[in-house]
């Protein structure tokens, strides 16, 4: 009977990476909507100093490095370090990609022997403008999980849909048992929204009662901000202004 599961992508260690160090909490995040993910695992793997431990490797992936303080790296990454893993992507992928990298998080979850895993992601803001405050919203696939989250006082969605490699996660814990956790913050869709990931780290440290640091990522969140409101006013001053209408050749508004 097939059980339905399916083969992630392989993820090869690095020379000299330790894989008894694994385990802990388990952190992911994608180039999805916003850029959230991707922003906050990065936050988390610099400020935290983690080690990187593994590369994700397909033949089908584009052969891209990226580069960092002129170190070449393959954009699909995990690092570990005391009590705490990160999985990170650093560019994006067709959604087909979907469920086989939510086996690759699984199957690395599950094998490095992590004891919870928390998904960051974003999910569109009704009001697309530049806003101090967002939303962050949460659901888990355990009661444990879902305690926890009322502890924290991180709202919980009651009714509603998640897509994509977060909602491939918490579904699949559901099934399996699996303590699965995502947080969605509220982003821009249209730049990559630091300041939805500095919410969802925020929520972050309230879930796990661990400090970390967010004056670089709330720098980093001033600064987007700043270019994307310099843009708009570029874009602004460039605008053709509105036809003049003579009140005579007014029609009717139906």
């Amino acid at each position: 009977m097939d059980d339905g599961s399916r083969a992630g992508y392989p993820l090869v260690l690095h020379s000299g990476a330790d894989s008894s160090k694994l385990g802990g909490v388990a952190i992911c995040g994608f180039s999805t909507v916003g850029s959230v993910g991707v922003i906050a695992t990065s936050h988390l793997i610099r400020s935290l100093g983690l080690d990187p431990m593994g590369t994700v490797m397909h033949p089908k992936f584009p052969a891209i490095a990226l580069i960092h303080d002129s170190v070449p790296k393959h954009p699909v990454r995990v690092y570990q370090g005391n009590g705490i893993g990160v999985f990170t992507a650093e560019i994006q992928f067709p959604s087909e990609n979907d469920v086989y990298f939510g086996q690759t998080v699984l199957e690395w979850f599950t094998k490095g022997g992590f004891s919870k895993l928390i998904v960051i992601d974003g999910v569109v803001s009704n009001d697309l403008g530049i806003k101090e405050e967002s939303d962050l919203w949460s659901v888990s696939s355990t009661s444990e999980g879902r305690n926890r989250l009322d502890d924290a006082n991180i709202q919980r969605i009651q009714q509603g849909v998640v897509s994509g490699i977060a909602g491939y996660l918490i579904a699949e814990g559901e099934r399996q048992g699996l303590d699965i956790t995502a947080l969605l913050s509220e982003c821009n869709p249209v730049y990559p929204d630091a300041r939805a990931a500095l919410i969802a780290i925020e929520g972050l440290s309230e879930l796990l009662d661990m400090e970390i640091p967010v004056n670089d990522l709330l720098e980093d969140a001033r600064k987007i901000e700043e270019k994307v409101r310099e843009a708009f006013e570029r874009a602004q001053a460039i605008a053709l202004p509105a036809p003049e209408q003579d009140d005579d050749d007014e029609l009717p508004m139906y």
